[in-house]
């Protein structure tokens, strides 16, 4: 599980980059918005777990806010 906040979410497009608490960042697409909600405001907290997308990059999924 990586620990992070909301760098930037984009309501129109329905994606955003994820920083991790280490610097790192991560792309997420809202379907992996664990709770099935398709947006999430920037700023807040977040939990998720890497894995490799579509395109075969590494990814942030079940992305959940507290």
């Amino acid at each position: 599980m990586i620990v992070g906040v909301i760098e930037i979410f984009d309501e129109q497009r329905g994606d955003g980059w994820f920083v991790a608490e280490t610097g790192e960042r991560l792309y997420f697409h809202c379907v992996a918005i664990k709770d099935g909600s398709r947006s999430i405001p920037t700023g807040v907290r977040a939990t998720g777990i890497r894995a490799v997308g579509r395109l075969g990059r590494d990814e942030l999924i079940d992305l959940v806010a507290f």
